[in-house]
């Protein structure tokens, strides 16, 4: 058995990952990670950590893949492949939701307007869409503001 460190902070922030919304396997997946040693696991290590089957943890890797949180790596002479999280995964992944921000305030903005008729429908779409488009704004400031703490750091 490997000395896997971290195992409750761990745990514990994957519960508040999946309280928010994140599929809780893929949460523990990805704290499990985020403690992992340098060149992260394999998916028979991920599964002994969490104790669960390497089965298990495989529609969980497939998902973090999906959102770009998780790469797989390959070692030479080594026929199985080791899951690490991606550097910057978060700044990244919100950096790339900017244009999603503002679509979905257009798409908000067209709502309000079907609701001409109704002030609080029209209203409450109005506030949406306009919180999307200060969290577009806001976003790459927030990033570069982070990035330049980073340096300082």
């Amino acid at each position: 058995m490997e000395d896997h460190r971290a195992l409750e902070p761990a745990e514990q922030a994957a519960a508040v990952m999946a309280a928010a919304g994140m599929p809780r396997m893929a949460a523990r997946v990805m704290m499990a990670l985020v403690a992992a040693p340098d060149g992260g696991y394999t998916a028979a290590q991920l599964g002994e950590r969490l104790g669960v089957s390497a089965a298990a943890v495989s529609g969980a890797v497939r998902y973090l893949q999906q959102l770009h949180f998780i790469q797989r790596r390959s070692r030479p002479g080594d026929r199985r492949d080791r899951y690490e999280l991606v550097h910057d995964t978060f700044y990244a992944s919100v950096a790339t939701n900017v244009p999603v921000y503002e679509r979905m305030a257009d798409y908000i903005d067209l709502i309000a307007v079907e609701h001409a008729d109704d002030p609080r429908a029209h209203d409450r779409a109005r506030e949406l869409a306009g919180f999307f488009r200060f969290m577009a704004a806001r976003m790459p400031q927030l990033i570069g503001e982070w990035q330049a703490t980073r340096a300082e750091g």
